[in-house]
């Protein structure tokens, strides 16, 4: 079946957890815009995608508008304006004041609660992303050896996920990377990114392919594959880069 949009997560999908795509993937990636249009959606904020992902695709500036930009787990959607020559907000799904206070306030809640707040962190443990509020328990720069070595089941990060979900059932809360629990409005998630975007390119699911690590329930990738759409479960970048390559080859 010919697909018309490859869609991928970004953190340990198509870049090691906060860290800059490589020139193979940039590369890649490059091709697969001459043949189909690319989705990125994850849970990091618009200027975590610069830094990541865009200023290190070397690309034409023509390829961008094949590009769909979606930060914050599909709460934000950017496009490419050629005549500003820059990313522009198609919509945000932000939250008022007071609910970021609420969700903040939960977060510290639930990690006091469990005993999950560390004396040694990089960054900022709670990042208001507007769209999405999310806790990282080694801080948002956190090493990723580091991050491995503070959960490498997931069961801490799962703990806290079920914590916040009953202080605040009045918002939708999931286990994100590594280390991080991601807090959103109700009903918005990746599978409400990826619908969006079906309707603004008036393409069905089976037009879709999304390759993503955290598919299985209860994961930020979750969503995608339980909308119905095609999904590729992948556990670090370099087998995305064999995916994209047999892709190339079929298309």
């Amino acid at each position: 079946m010919k697909r018309k949009v490859i869609a991928f997560d970004l953190d340990d999908t198509l870049a090691e957890s906060k860290s800059a795509i490589t020139d193979r993937m940039s590369e890649l990636l490059g091709l697969l815009l001459e043949k189909f249009e690319i989705c990125v959606i994850s849970g990091g904020k618009f200027e975590q995608f610069e830094k990541q992902l865009l200023s290190n695709l070397n690309v034409e500036p023509e390829k961008f508008k094949r590009l769909h930009i979606m930060p914050t787990c599909g709460t934000r959607y950017f496009r490419f304006d050629s005549q500003k020559n820059n990313w522009q907000v198609v919509y945000a799904e932000d939250f008022t004041p007071a609910q970021t206070k609420i969700i903040i306030k939960a977060l510290n809640q639930a990690a006091e609660i469990l005993g999950y707040l560390e004396k040694k962190t990089w960054g900022d443990v709670i990042e208001d992303r507007g769209s999405q509020i999310t806790f990282s328990a080694l801080g948002q720069e956190a090493p990723v050896a580091a991050k491995e070595k503070w959960d490498p089941t997931g069961e801490k990060k799962q703990r806290i996920r079920n914590l916040v979900a009953e202080l605040i059932p009045q918002f939708e809360v999931r286990t994100g990377g590594k280390t991080s629990v991601d807090v959103t409005k109700i009903g918005i998630d990746k599978a409400y990114g990826m619908q969006k975007l079906l309707d603004v390119l008036s393409i069905k699911k089976k037009d879709v392919v999304f390759i993503g690590d955290r598919l299985s329930e209860g994961g930020n990738d979750y969503p995608v594959k339980a909308m119905g759409i095609d999904c590729m479960e992948i556990s670090r970048w370099q087998e995305t880069a064999l995916v994209v390559e047999a892709i190339l080859k079929m298309a």
